[in-house]
C-alpha cells in the first residue's frame, strides 16, 4: 500500500500528520467525527500503522481526543476551550514576542517584513468572502505570525505557541462559516508588525493581546450564534 524503499516509517508519519491535521483545522474533518483507523488508511493510502501513530501525535496536540475503548475522534469545539486556548496565546504569545524584539537580528527583521508584505500581497486579491476560509490566506496570516515570534530562543516556547496557534486556526475557520461580519487585519498586522520592527516592546505585546482578544470575541459570538439557532 505504501511505499518507503528506506524501511524507515517516519516520513509516512509525518505525511499522514500533515494531512490529517490540515483536514482538522480546515474543518473538512468536522469536530466530533469518528476518526476510523481503516477508513482513514484508505483514504491516504497508507497502512495502519503511520495513520494510528499520527492519530497519537494529534492527540497530543489537542486536536484529536482518544480512548482505549472508543478509538479517535476529531476534538469537539466549545467557547470554554477556545477561552482557554485564546488565554494561553495571549501569555505565551507576548513572551515569545518581547523575546523576539530583543534577541531579533536583522534577519528576523527581514523575515518579519517580507511575511507582512506577502500577506499584504494575499489580502489585496480577497473578495468580500471570509479571509479565514481562503487557504492562501491562511498560510500566510500563520507565516507572518510565526515570523514576529522566531528570534526567541526557546525552541520549546515556538512549538507551544505553533500548536496554539493552529488549534485557534481550527475555530477560526470553523466560526467564518457562520460569521456576520468580514473583516481584513491588514491594519492590525500592520501596526503589529512596525512595533516589532521598531523594538517597542510595550507597545507591541500589547497590540498581540488586543488582536487575540479581538479573535476571541468574533469566534465567541458566532460560536453562541450558531448554538442559539440550534436549540
Amino acid at each position: 500500500m505504501d511505499s518507503n524503499p528506506s524501511g524507515n516509517s517516519a516520513p509516512l508519519i509525518d505525511v499522514a500528520l500533515a494531512q490529517m491535521k490540515t483536514a482538522i483545522i480546515r474543518c473538512e474533518l468536522a469536530p466530533g467525527t469518528r476518526l476510523k483507523v481503516d477508513s482513514l488508511s484508505k483514504a491516504y493510502g497508507l497502512s495502519s500503522s503511520p495513520i494510528r501513530e499520527a492519530l497519537n501525535r494529534l492527540a497530543q496536540d489537542g486536536i484529536v481526543q482518544a480512548t482505549e475503548n472508543r478509538g479517535f475522534w476529531v476534538a469537539p469545539i466549545s467557547v470554554e476551550d477556545f477561552r482557554d486556548i485564546s488565554r494561553l496565546r495571549v501569555l505565551l504569545e507576548q513572551e515569545a514576542l518581547a523575546d523576539s524584539i530583543e534577541h531579533g537580528d536583522e534577519e528576523w527583521e527581514v523575515n518579519v517584513l517580507t511575511a507582512f508584505h506577502r500577506l499584504s500581497l494575499v489580502e489585496k486579491k480577497l473578495d468580500s468572502g471570509p479571509v479565514a476560509l481562503d487557504d492562501n490566506w491562511s498560510e500566510r496570516h500563520r507565516a507572518f505570525h510565526m515570523a514576529l515570534l522566531s528570534a526567541t530562543p526557546s525552541s520549546l516556547l515556538r512549538s507551544m505557541v505553533a500548536s496554539l496557534f493552529d488549534r485557534a486556526e481550527r475555530y477560526r475557520r470553523y466560526s467564518a462559516l457562520h460569521r456576520l461580519e468580514q473583516r481584513h487585519k491588514s491594519n492590525e498586522h500592520e501596526a503589529l508588525m512596525k512595533a516589532a520592527i521598531a523594538r517597542d516592546k510595550e507597545k507591541a505585546t500589547r497590540l498581540l493581546k488586543k488582536h487575540i482578544d479581538g479573535t476571541l470575541e468574533r469566534v465567541v459570538g458566532a460560536l453562541e450564534r450558531q448554538a442559539a439557532t440550534v436549540q
